[in-house]
């Protein structure tokens, strides 16, 4: 099992990875959830897959896509759009709903936000909770890398059952609501203890 952490500087060294981590997310979201996203070539993505996101990738020797994540900064903007948690509360995205945070959505160099978090359904059941460690582990690393304290996400309620076991101090910072029939809510990850 390897990790790779994606960037348009570096995507041309790293063969059809790039491409594979959108088809994989392709494959969850659209095909297995039935979530209605954009999509071309056999792959998903939206108005966030921009050069100022970074995507850690869990894969194989072969490339084969085992997870991923995308982190954007909470500083970035491209047209009407800044990053997924704050353009939802702004209401800019019919999908999610406009009171998903206590407070309004921070803004600042050190607070990104972590979104299209993913475990591949081809990964085995009991493969599963280690690839998922091992994905939370990189995105902790690769946030402080870019100089993050803090991540922002939209989970699955159920992390308080998880969070312990992968090392991340989490924190809600908004109210459990049903999204596509799934109860979801705004986390902070944070990462300041274990700056170096």
């Amino acid at each position: 099992m390897q990790t790779t952490t994606l960037s348009f500087a570096n995507i041309h060294a790293h063969g059809e990875l790039f491409a594979n981590m959108f088809r994989a997310r392709r494959q969850l979201f659209i095909e297995h959830n039935k979530w209605d996203l954009p999509q071309a070539m056999g792959m998903e993505y939206d108005q966030y897959d921009t050069p100022a996101s970074r995507w850690v990738v869990v894969h194989d020797e072969l490339g084969q896509v085992l997870a991923g994540n995308r982190l954007t900064p909470t500083t970035a903007k491209c047209g009407i759009y800044s990053y997924m948690i704050r353009d939802a509360q702004r209401g800019l995205l019919d999908t999610i709903p406009s009171c998903l945070l206590y407070d309004e959505a921070p803004v600042g160099e050190t607070v990104w936000e972590s979104s299209r978090l993913f475990v591949s359904h081809n990964v085995p059941a009991n493969r599963r909770r280690v690839v998922h460690a091992r994905l939370v582990f990189e995105l902790a690393k690769a946030a402080r890398d870019l100089g993050a304290t803090s991540c922002l996400t939209l989970l699955n309620a159920n992390w308080p059952r998880w969070a312990g076991r992968v090392g991340v101090d989490m924190t809600a910072m908004g109210p459990v609501m049903e999204i596509e029939g799934v109860n979801n809510q705004v986390v902070s990850m944070n990462f300041s203890d274990q700056l170096h």
